[in-house]
């Protein structure tokens, strides 16, 4: 299978004055080309930590990290700004919108930032909030303000989708709603997508899910049929 994300021996160490924390100790896996993977784990186990360095965010302190033939773990910050750019959409859990913008511009902003974005009409549409385009982010609801991030995320036409929690900050029904848009487009556009969270029925949608603990990958287990959102027993 196509490895867009490769990973060996990868590790990651904070310093906390003379404390050293390991946040991540000799990871290595792949993701392949239009799977979708949730990173499973309890608060303190690695996964925010990988999320960020795939996405260009963080560093490795050692290890290899590779996007399709570019080698993260020796990119510059200027590149993985480019990288982050061209390739990489994320969707957080408390969403990270501009708030002097509108929906409408906020998903403008990522289309402005790609070489081969979608329609920001379109996609507004398509996340339901063809009425509110013109609001700003205080007159939104939490799952508004959500589906407006997915949408900006998804303008880039990213390689990468990564979900940062993406329903951490939501209620059961307008959570389910929002995984159920990111799953769509993932079907629909063909997409990696990698979510991470602490919520085991999530995990349930992923062709593939990482089971992370103590800053280790701990076990992956493949799903032979996937569920929808609207199929997980919620």
């Amino acid at each position: 299978m196509d490895a867009i994300i490769k990973t060996k021996n990868l590790c990651k160490v904070y310093h906390l004055g003379e404390i050293e924390v390991h946040a991540l100790k000799n990871v290595t896996f792949d993701i392949y080309r239009g799977e979708l993977v949730v990173i499973l784990g309890p608060s303190g186990s690695g996964k925010s930590t990988i999320l960020n360095m795939i996405g260009g965010i963080e560093s490795a302190t050692s290890g290899e990290l590779i996007y399709q033939d570019m080698e993260l773990h020796k990119s510059t910050s200027k590149e993985l700004t480019m990288y982050r750019r061209a390739h990489v959409g994320f969707i957080f859990q408390f969403y990270n919108l501009m708030q002097g913008l509108t929906a409408l511009e906020n998903v403008e902003l990522a289309a402005q930032l790609s070489e081969n974005p979608l329609d920001p009409f379109m996609l507004i549409d398509q996340v339901g909030l063809s009425e509110r385009i013109h609001n700003f982010p205080s007159k939104l609801s939490g799952g508004q303000q959500q589906r407006v991030s997915i949408a900006r995320a998804l303008c880039k036409n990213p390689d990468l989708l990564l979900g940062d929690e993406p329903t951490g900050a939501l209620d059961s029904e307008t959570g389910v709603q929002v995984l159920s848009l990111i799953y769509n487009f993932h079907i629909k556009f063909k997409n990696t997508v990698v979510i991470i969270t602490h919520n085991e029925k999530i995990a349930q949608i992923a062709d593939r899910v990482f089971y992370f603990k103590d800053g280790e990958l701990d076990h992956i287990k493949i799903n032979e049929k996937p569920l929808k959102p609207e199929e997980v027993d919620w």
